[in-house]
């Protein structure tokens, strides 16, 4: 189980002051898919490294009973002097797994070839993100992240990439942000929509994408 309770985030930099949530309080349980919509700045990126524990509340706290991944596709935890592999094994040895399958999965799931052995600093952004993609799902976790990375690499990867969250969702518990309603109808059954600093919960992912498409037409 993950549990906010009254949780604010809000950023401060030079002349700027961004809250992207307010008093927020939601639990997600063992077995949600969970989508979850909202503008683009709205704060839903923020959200799942909330969720995660990348980032923390300046407000409230947020209490979890359940592992939870990384957003999959997030590439900022990466070295990017190092190469893809040793990425991959100093991510092992963080969450105390053997080094040398979780680097065969990588290998297998990611199809990198070569470049599994260079710098990420030389990789495109599909790369790097089919690269997070195969670590966080060679990592069994209870419930996983997933942030608009469905649509990386060729067709091969993208149905492979559906088999495995569709696997994981099976066993476990799915958080997904995408502006794409057939992506989130595909993984979801239930919806969120976060919008003015909050987050709003629905039955259904077909109620929230309703909402969402309803809130984009009025601010146009």
């Amino acid at each position: 189980m993950i549990r906010f309770a009254n949780v604010g985030m809000t950023y401060h930099a030079r002349n700027l002051r961004k809250t992207v949530l307010r008093d927020t309080s939601f639990v997600i349980r063992p077995g949600d898919s969970l989508g979850i919509c909202g503008a683009n700045g709205a704060g839903k990126s923020t959200l799942l490294r909330l969720i995660a524990g990348v980032e923390h509340p300046t407000a409230g706290t947020i209490r979890r009973r359940m592992s939870v991944s990384w957003p999959i596709g997030y590439t900022s935890a990466f070295q990017s002097s190092l190469t893809g592999a040793d990425n991959a094994r100093f991510i092992a040895r963080i969450y105390r797994r053997p080094a040398a399958p979780l680097l065969a999965y990588v290998e297998d799931f990611a199809q990198l070839g070569a470049y599994l052995h260079q710098p990420v600093r030389t990789y495109s952004a599909g790369m790097q993100t089919r690269l997070a993609f195969a670590i966080s799902l060679a990592i069994r976790f209870d419930c996983y992240l997933v942030d608009e990375v469905t649509a990386a690499g060729d067709e091969r990867f993208r149905e492979r990439s559906h088999e495995a969250l569709a696997s994981r969702k099976r066993e476990g518990t799915l958080l997904m942000v995408s502006h794409a309603p057939e992506t989130l109808r595909a993984y979801c059954k239930r919806g969120a929509v976060l919008a003015n600093n909050t987050l709003r919960f629905f039955e259904t992912i077909d109620e929230a994408l309703d909402v969402h498409a309803w809130n984009q037409r009025r601010a146009a």
